[in-house]
């Protein structure tokens, strides 16, 4: 008897020692003990001015690196069509109504944004590529002077080649946005030096290969090509680097960007020499500044950049490795 009563005793036992352990499982498979801090996701959306991200490698680093430092999941837009500014702030007013916690604007050009920042309200806190605007709902700016961008590479041409020689300023559009302000700088440089220049806006496919060949006819002459974008500065080195013929007749070939390819023509010698600047801290730095706004940590502020002027014997110094190169 007193053997069947502690049978059943031990039984009893086991069984809730089972069911302690069955709750103690769940309880450790759930957040009923301990409660998982939620971690917030913040949507951007950064609409760039262009149609393409091609010249945006080392911003999109920068981009990456702070998304997930600060667990941002960014929406990377491209214009539908180039130098549409009433289209890239259609984007914008899209964007803060499908939810985003912020936008970082590159605008296609900066008066006129200014303008639809004045008279428009959109909704969400805007980050500016460019220069800091009193609208109340810009909270904050990653400036590059482009102007000064230009003035560097005019003391580059300047400094190194004859005021004899034409200067051929090659642009997509060299009126509005970063070009516009380049050439700013550039033609102030090289007016005050005493150098003439004319300034090819891209009409064809054919416009710089056309305006480059006309180098060769009898009576031509020499010139100097600066090219104020990465999409001009890459098609110039294309057809300069391509042929034997064109290369004895461009003095020097000028410009800006740091795409891996243009990089690789400047270590060729066909580029002479290249306006880079730290593309992966704007891209950083502009996203962080979207995270501080929607959190509302910070006072509207604007961070600057500045902008370099490299040649070919620059391309592995220390100095500007991180920037070139940054670790993916």
């Amino acid at each position: 008897m007193r053997y069947g009563v502690r049978k059943k005793k031990e039984l009893v036992l086991w069984g809730i020692l089972c069911v302690g352990l069955i709750l103690l499982y769940l309880l450790s498979s759930t957040d009923w003990i301990i409660k998982e801090k939620e971690v917030e996701v913040y949507p951007v959306s950064l609409i760039i001015s262009d149609t393409s991200d091609d010249d945006y490698v080392n911003f999109r680093k920068g981009v990456d690196q702070a998304a997930v430092e600060y667990n941002v999941d960014v929406s990377f837009i491209t214009l539908y069509e180039k130098d549409n500014l009433a289209q890239q702030m259609e984007l914008v007013r899209r964007e803060a109504a499908d939810g985003a916690g912020a936008v970082i604007l590159e605008p296609v050009d900066e008066l006129e944004c200014r303008q639809y920042l004045e008279e428009n309200t959109y909704g969400t806190p805007i980050i500016l590529l460019g220069e800091l605007s009193p609208d109340e709902e810009v909270k904050g700016a990653v400036h590059m002077d482009w102007t000064a961008a230009g003035r560097k590479l005019g003391e580059a041409i300047t400094a190194e080649q004859s005021p004899d020689l034409p200067v051929w300023i090659f642009a997509d559009n060299p009126y509005i946005g970063k070009a516009g302000e380049m050439k700013q700088g550039l033609t102030e440089v090289l007016e005050k030096q005493g150098f003439s220049y004319t300034i090819v806006p891209r009409g064809t496919d054919d416009t710089y290969r056309s305006v480059i060949e006309k180098t060769v006819y009898p009576g031509s002459g020499t010139a100097v090509v600066a090219a104020l974008d990465f999409a001009s500065t890459a098609e110039a080195a294309e057809i300069v680097g391509g042929s034997s013929v064109y290369g004895k007749y461009i003095s020097g070939l000028y410009g800006v960007g740091m795409m891996p390819s243009l990089l690789d023509q400047l270590d060729k010698g066909t580029i002479r020499g290249l306006v880079v600047t730290n593309q992966f801290d704007a891209g950083y730095f502009a996203v962080k500044k979207a995270v501080q706004a929607i959190e509302k940590e910070q006072e509207r502020s604007q961070l600057s950049l500045e902008s370099y002027y490299i040649e070919k014997d620059e391309l592995r110094s220390k100095k500007y490795e991180k920037m070139l190169y940054p670790i993916d």
